[in-house]
C-alpha cells in the first residue's frame, strides 16, 4: 500500500510539472487546471500564516502573479508544489521584515526523550465527540501562539502534506534544523493543549 501510495504522489507531481511546462508552452487551460488544483492549500497557508484574510488574499494573488512572470523560466530540478510554496514563503518572509523583526528562533534542542516522529493524532484521541471538538478548537489557538518558524514549519508539514525535506527545501534550512522545529512545535502544541484542557475541565 505504501509503495502504490508513493506511486499516486509521484505521478500527481509529474502531472503538475507536465501542466506548468504547458502553461509555459502558452496552453492558459494547463494553468487554469493548476489553479484549481492547488488555490484552496495556498490560500490556507497564508491565512493560517498571517490571521489577515485581506492580507492572506493579497499574499496569495501575487503568488500567482510570480508563478505566471516565473513561467518561461520555470524548470523541473523541483517538485511544482515545492517550487509553489517556495514562493509563498519567499513572499509571506519579505511581508515579516518589512513589517516587523523576523521572529528570533534558536534550532538548538536537547534530543533526550524527543522523537522523530510528527505529533500523533491520537494524543488528542477525545472520548467523545464534543471533547472532539474542543480540543480541536484548542489544538488551533495554540497553533496560533507558536513562533512564526514553527508555525509555518507545522502548517507545511501536517496540513499542507510536505515532508521534512520538503519542509527544508521550501523554507531554506537545512533537513535538521527542520525537524527541530517540528520536535518544538509537536512539544509545545502537546503541552499548550494539555494544560488549556486541564483549564477547560477544571471549570466543569
Amino acid at each position: 500500500m505504501a509503495e502504490v501510495l508513493g506511486q499516486d504522489r509521484s505521478t500527481d507531481a509529474d502531472a503538475d510539472q507536465h501542466l506548468m511546462l504547458q502553461y509555459a508552452a502558452g496552453d492558459m487551460g494547463a494553468f487554469e487546471s493548476l489553479y484549481l488544483k492547488h488555490k484552496g492549500g495556498l490560500y490556507r497557508y497564508f491565512v493560517r500564516q498571517t490571521g489577515d484574510k485581506q492580507l492572506a488574499e493579497d499574499l496569495y494573488q501575487e503568488t500567482w502573479g510570480r508563478v505566471i512572470k516565473a513561467s518561461a523560466n520555470y524548470e523541473t530540478s523541483a517538485k511544482f508544489t515545492t517550487w509553489l510554496y517556495r514562493i509563498a514563503h519567499n513572499l509571506l518572509i519579505d511581508h515579516v521584515r518589512a513589517v516587523k523583526p523576523v521572529d528570533l528562533f534558536s534550532d538548538a534542542f536537547s534530543e533526550e526523550q524527543e522523537s522523530d516522529n510528527l505529533m500523533p493524532s491520537a494524543q488528542f484521541s477525545p472520548e467523545n465527540a464534543q471533547e472532539e471538538g474542543v480540543k480541536a478548537r484548542l489544538l488551533k489557538s495554540c497553533i496560533e501562539l507558536l513562533p512564526t518558524v514553527q508555525k509555518e514549519t507545522f502548517i507545511l508539514s501536517m496540513e499542507a502534506g510536505f515532508t521534512a525535506a520538503g519542509v527544508a527545501e521550501i523554507v531554506g534550512v537545512t533537513l535538521e534544523a527542520t525537524k527541530s522545529r517540528i520536535r518544538y512545535a509537536n512539544r509545545a502544541l502537546k503541552e499548550c493543549v494539555m494544560n488549556k484542557w486541564q483549564e477547560v475541565d477544571n471549570e466543569r
